[in-house]
């Protein structure tokens, strides 16, 4: 019997607390990315979990738990801003759509420079933790499995968790519960967090 999606949002906090997750203990050397995912229907539900209950409560660590939480969406908008491109990406997607869009984007955020730019902005020595939201929203010009490769040199042994609105078996991600990975390459080097 499966766990209702409340069942596995109470056991979030247990095991990103823990020494062995923090620690990436038990892993077989394998680096400390998690996925933790859910219904996409859940996405409200599970923005709120995550700004109301996580960080709260593991800044009430003792001692309080070092950690950075990074909207991919919210970053995608930031970096474009400061580029001076916002703008002119609005106004391209209202005349040419979304699809002639799409390339130029992905030029100005191809995941390894979004990968560079969350290890500057998260300082990664001096964290426990980072957490990764608005997978979703960011999606199609960041690809998940290409960003958590790009954040891999970057992070060294530091646990990364991927709040993921979809499915993932460990083998391969389901964005939206739809299959959309193209390139052929389905191995992720992440971890389930709560089965």
């Amino acid at each position: 019997m499966s766990m209702t999606f409340d069942e596995r949002l109470n056991r979030i906090l247990p095991r990103i607390t823990s020494d062995d997750f923090l620690l990436n203990r038990g892993m077989g050397n394998e680096i400390g990315f998690w996925i933790f995912d859910y219904p996409p229907e859940d996405e409200v539900a599970m923005r709120a979990f995550v700004r109301e209950v996580i960080e709260p409560a593991l800044a009430r660590q003792s001692p309080p738990l070092r950690f950075k939480t990074i909207d991919l969406f919210a970053l995608m908008i930031e970096v474009l801003r400061e580029r001076g491109l916002l703008d002119k990406v609005i106004q391209m997607q209202a005349d040419k759509g979304a699809e002639a869009t799409l390339p130029g984007l992905r030029s100005v955020l191809r995941e390894d420079k979004v990968a560079q730019r969350i290890a500057a902005e998260t300082d990664v020595e001096t964290i426990d933790l980072l957490m990764l939201t608005g997978v979703g929203a960011a999606y199609p010009v960041l690809r998940s499995h290409t960003l958590l490769s790009a954040l891999h040199p970057l992070v060294g042994n530091k646990p990364v968790l991927m709040f993921f609105p979809g499915s993932y078996n460990g083998f391969s991600l389901s964005l939206f519960d739809r299959p959309i990975h193209q390139d052929g390459d389905h191995y992720y080097r992440a971890f389930r967090l709560v089965d």
